[in-house]
């Protein structure tokens, strides 16, 4: 009997993904706005699409887990605008809202 470590390795990289992109998405809507969704969408795509054609299965599942995080971003925009105009988070003053 042998220990497997691959869904260990793969449930932590998922972890600090998702992690990651909380602030990723916080720091676009502010300097951005909600102009670069598509950005994440189409890097979303590529993601999947590169996906199909990698063989190694855990690099596959951490390709998986970044391409739906990048189509989760494309929603959370959205919601950080909302959360902005809340007052949950502060304005950009050098952006035009």
């Amino acid at each position: 009997m042998s220990i497997n470590f691959d869904g260990l390795i793969i449930g932590a990289l998922a972890f600090l993904t998702i992690g990651l992109f909380h602030p990723i998405i916080i720091k676009t809507e502010y300097h951005f706005g909600t102009k670069p969704w598509w950005l994440f969408l189409c890097l979303g795509i590529l993601g999947v699409a590169t996906t199909l054609y990698i063989d190694n299965y855990i690099i596959r599942a951490i390709m998986g887990v970044l391409s739906f995080c990048l189509f989760w971003s494309v929603l959370e925009l959205f919601e950080q605008k909302k959360r902005v105009e809340k007052g949950w988070f502060p304005h950009n003053p050098k952006r035009k809202y």
